[in-house]
């Protein structure tokens, strides 16, 4: 990555981490609230999710926590990209955000190209999540980035489980 690049990645984060999008809570029913925490830092999550259970969308997500910029940044971008989306492309970003990680964790640690896992990233956008790829470069901080998104997946899971195979929240 350029220097530029690597400059530009940076403020973007620092962004999201100075100031969070979506900052708050959701009333607890009728929206889901779940959390996710990282023993080996200390970051914590909490994910609120109104999903409209008929049209399959996050038809609202709030979101608090305290840890790394990292933690806190990924979270802040994770919940303006889902924010209004179907759950399916919620789904889709999940898996396309952690195979972004994963991909390149491979490609330094020579286990492979990366190949495997490129299918769940073709034809989604990441637009600024791509900022977080350089965190690949410190194993321990992936565990940080991908907290909100083991988060987020965890959620709709829950809410899956709670509403039934009737409700559109798989892809």
């Amino acid at each position: 990555m350029t220097s530029n690049l690597e400059d530009l990645y940076r403020e973007v984060i620092l962004d999201h981490y100075r100031s969070p999008r979506n900052r708050g809570e959701l009333a607890v029913p009728p929206a889901h609230k779940t959390e996710g925490f990282n023993p080996l830092c200390g970051d914590e999550v909490s994910v609120f999710l109104d999903v409209d259970a008929h049209a399959g969308t996050v038809r609202d997500i709030k979101i608090q926590g305290q840890g790394c910029s990292i933690s806190q940044a990924s979270t802040s971008m994770m919940s303006a990209a889902v924010k209004g989306q179907s759950v399916a492309e919620a789904r889709r970003l999940i898996r396309a955000f952690k195979a972004m990680m994963s991909i390149h964790e491979h490609k330094l640690e020579g286990e492979s190209d990366g190949s495997d896992l490129a299918a769940d990233l073709e034809g989604v956008r990441l637009g600024d999540l791509e900022a977080l790829q350089g965190v690949v470069k410190f194993p321990v901080r992936i565990k940080c980035a991908t907290l909100a998104w083991n988060t987020l997946q965890q959620g709709l899971d829950e809410i899956e489980s709670e509403i039934g195979p009737e409700a559109d929240t798989r892809s």
